[in-house]
């Protein structure tokens, strides 16, 4: 078995590695690092290295947070859907996590008690395969999201990228979206049943459970279970959505009082989102714009790599 370590290319990620690169002289076996070089890289490098080498037994192993997992995986999966052969194929080919301090945890905390910091536990780990939701061409691993929840990452990535700190940016993208974005004409289709009619103010569609470092937007979602989870906000007002934000954080704002009939929820295998606007879906907090979205579920399309439990 060859280890493939993918890390992230930009130098504010750099630090981040130091303990990887001495655990990496602690075990050794045989591998290579690739440093990606910029947005999509290791999508292309996987699926590249997968064309190249089919035969052989390759575990490539994602090193940092949602976006280099997603990137990572979205090139094997992506890979295995456009071949005849992806049952053989991604037989010798998975996916491992290595999380470091500093990148978010939101897919790795679907797996309580799996340490995804250490490379001996990984090398010794078995694979389990998981769902991926197919969103048009790309793959979500973990939550994807419209509505209030997408302009709030919009205006906190713009906002980062001018220099803010991450929790100044959240903070501002939240009362951006209050003011802009609790009114949004959007249809959402589940399993070919519409949820409902009239202006919403989020939709939240997961294979794992949390999403934003502290939303625990699906509580009841499994990454291999074969569903998607499907959380709609109606249009509400102000003091109810604000009411229910602490809800949101907790988990428990599925059929809590405070919600009322605002929150729908929904377990299904297709998803059908279609606006006459241009909207952004965000897919483990990634930008695609759009005006029509289908996702659906591929069951145990991803064959992970658990580490090994002390």
């Amino acid at each position: 078995m060859k280890y493939i370590y993918i890390i992230n290319g930009r130098d504010d990620k750099a630090h981040q590695y130091q303990d990887f690169y001495f655990q990496l002289k602690e075990n050794p076996h045989p591998h290579e690092v690739y440093t990606t070089l910029g947005e999509g890289d290791a999508t292309r490098y996987v699926r590249l290295y997968c064309d190249l080498h089919p035969e052989e037994e390759v575990c490539f192993v994602a090193c940092g947070g949602n976006g280099i997992i997603n990137g990572v995986a979205s090139g094997l999966v992506g890979y295995a859907c456009s071949s005849e052969q992806a049952a053989k194929l991604c037989a010798n080919k998975t996916i491992a996590i290595l999380y470091f301090a500093g990148a978010t945890e939101d897919f790795i905390i679907n797996f309580p008690g799996y340490d995804f910091r250490n490379v001996k536990a990984m090398l010794a780990g078995t694979v389990h395969p998981i769902d991926v939701i197919q969103v048009n061409d790309s793959y979500c691993l973990n939550v994807c999201n419209i509505g209030f929840n997408s302009k709030v990452a919009s205006r906190a990535n713009e906002l980062v990228a001018q220099g803010k700190s991450a929790h100044q940016a959240y903070t501002r993208g939240v009362i951006n979206a209050i003011l802009t974005s609790r009114y949004n004409r959007i249809k959402v289709f589940v399993d070919g049943e519409r949820i409902a009619r009239g202006p919403m103010v989020l939709c939240t569609f997961a294979n794992g459970r949390r999403v934003g470092g502290e939303f625990n937007c699906a509580p009841t979602a499994k990454v291999d279970d074969g569903l998607i989870d499907v959380c709609y906000f109606r249009a509400m007002s102000l003091l109810r959505l604000l009411l229910l934000i602490p809800h949101y954080r907790k988990g428990d704002h599925i059929g809590c009082k405070a919600a009322g009939k605002r929150i729908i929820f929904r377990q299904g295998r297709e998803v059908t989102i279609s606006s006459k606007d241009l909207i952004d879906i965000y897919i483990d907090g990634e930008q695609l714009p759009g005006s029509h979205f289908d996702l659906k579920i591929l069951p145990g399309a991803l064959p992970l790599r658990l580490p090994k439990k002390d």
